[in-house]
């Protein structure tokens, strides 16, 4: 497991927050020579003063090829885990400690092992939103830009576990004729999707086109245009001649495609209560004021121990070679 330092009230030295954010992280960044990196699903004002913005397989190479001393991951555990397997001397902040993951949490590494133990001829292909104790236990990470080309590339004799995503590996299974052997893990946010509502959505936009990743449910994908990471979906609706899309993942790559395609209509897929569940708890948790805050007082730091480290550094090594 990562430990972490609780992060204290955001304050500076008078009691108070600058007036500038944006100026203040500037300055920080410049003082630890750091580089932040945020995910799509951040909210806009990080989306704006970050360095790199993208999706898993993006944010995991710009934290492999970084020169800066310090990564400030706007995102949550498992990425900031990642930046830190592949950078052991590097300091990595999580702006806020508990900004984790229901896909993660939904596979307990005492729980995967026994599943590994009783296959033991299985190749285990991992999703990049799992713990860093998942991936030790992994042959191979994949991310949803990535996952059909790695397993295409396994060969055909040898079976595999996917872990722990079970809409992603049922969408590559149809992708690559494979049978997987599936664990039952779920994001909360792309099971939230209600079918029935983006039908009625399609009713009243009749020309607007259908995109969603692939760990929306089955009945949901079925009525999308265009399958792919939250990077493909950006893409495709850049090119895409439609200029209406309903959108099925976490809202917050909205702000990037009205930046880039500020003529055109982006209406966020309803979850299936009168609710704002499309948008990731998790992800929401960390704010301006909090990245800030991590970055002022170099805290939450991410560290785990070399052991799991190194275990976990090679199956992402090797989605790297292959994603090149």
């Amino acid at each position: 497991m990562f430990t972490t330092v609780p992060a204290q009230e955001p304050k500076n030295q008078t009691g108070a927050l600058p007036l500038d954010l944006f100026t203040a992280i500037e300055n920080l960044k410049k003082e630890l020579n750091a580089v932040i990196l945020a995910h799509y699903y951040q909210e806009p004002d990080i989306q704006d003063i970050a360095d790199f913005i993208g999706d898993s397989l993006q944010l995991s190479k710009a934290a492999a090829d970084t020169n800066a001393d310090a990564i400030v991951f706007a995102g949550v555990h498992f990425m900031a885990e990642t930046a830190k397997i592949l950078n052991p001397e590097k300091m990595v902040l999580l702006p806020d400690l508990d900004a984790g993951c229901s896909l993660a949490d939904s596979c307990p590494p005492n729980k995967f092992a026994a599943l590994k133990a009783a296959n033991p001829d299985h190749l285990v292909v991992s999703y990049i939103n799992c713990s860093a104790e998942i991936k030790a236990m992994s042959d191979i990470i994949c991310t949803s830009s990535n996952a059909v080309k790695i397993v295409q590339q396994i060969p055909k004799e040898q079976p595999i576990i996917f872990a722990p995503d079970r809409n992603l590996g049922r969408y590559v299974m149809e992708q690559t004729g494979r049978n997987l052997l599936l664990w039952e893990g779920s994001c909360i946010v792309h099971e939230t999707f209600s079918e029935k509502k983006i039908v009625q959505l399609k009713i009243e936009h009749p020309d607007a086109e259908v995109i969603a990743h692939p760990e929306c449910e089955t009945t949901v994908l079925r009525h999308a245009d265009f399958i792919g990471s939250t990077a493909a979906l950006l893409k495709y609706c850049q090119r895409s001649s439609a200029q209406e899309f309903i959108v099925a993942t976490e809202p917050g790559i909205i702000h990037q495609m009205q930046k880039q395609a500020p003529s055109k209509l982006f209406i966020p897929a309803p979850p299936t209560n009168n609710c704002n569940c499309n948008e990731c708890p998790f992800m929401r948790l960390n704010t301006l004021e909090k990245l800030y805050l991590a970055m002022k007082n170099r805290t939450p730091e991410i560290t785990m121990s070399e052991e799991t480290r190194v275990k976990a550094l090679r199956p992402i090594q090797r989605m790297l070679e292959i994603s090149v």
